[in-house]
């Protein structure tokens, strides 16, 4: 038996308290933080993460082991639209891509990698979308 992986980045964050992290929550379980070599963005109230060659690019999120696939990826397909129920182009198109663990492993994941042209797109250079959400609130409370 595979054994799968997803790296969440976003809304499915743990702390992010999103109702469909209970599908992560019911099906997976937590491995370990970690980061996609790559640059994150802000859609519109959601981050956007493209993969990138530089090693300085970085976006951190959360590892889980899942449990059951039929399970687990079909649901967050459709949780990100881009499952076949959806019009193509997809926004989000679903890959295994290499995560780097704090110990330094790399771990071979399932993310959900943006599909459109990032340009006029606000970059997140943190490449913590947690961080990023946390700063717009200590903003618009000192406002």
């Amino acid at each position: 038996m595979t054994i799968e992986f997803i790296f969440v980045y976003g809304t499915l964050r743990k702390t992010i308290a999103n109702n469909h992290h209970a599908i992560l929550a019911r099906h997976s379980h937590y491995y370990a933080d970690g980061y996609l070599q790559g640059k994150l963005y802000e859609v519109n109230n959601y981050p956007a993460a493209i993969e990138s060659h530089n090693p300085q690019d970085k976006v951190y999120g959360e590892l889980y082991q899942i449990v059951d696939s039929h399970l687990v990826l079909p649901a967050l397909d459709n949780y990100e639209e881009c499952s076949s129920q959806f019009p193509k182009p997809h926004e989000y198109c679903r890959k295994k891509l290499p995560i780097i663990l704090a110990d330094g492993r790399n771990v071979s994941a399932w993310i959900y990698i943006f599909n459109r042209k990032v340009v006029n797109l606000t970059r997140i250079n943190s490449g913590n979308y947690l961080d990023y959400v946390n700063a717009l609130k200590t903003d618009n409370l000192s406002n």
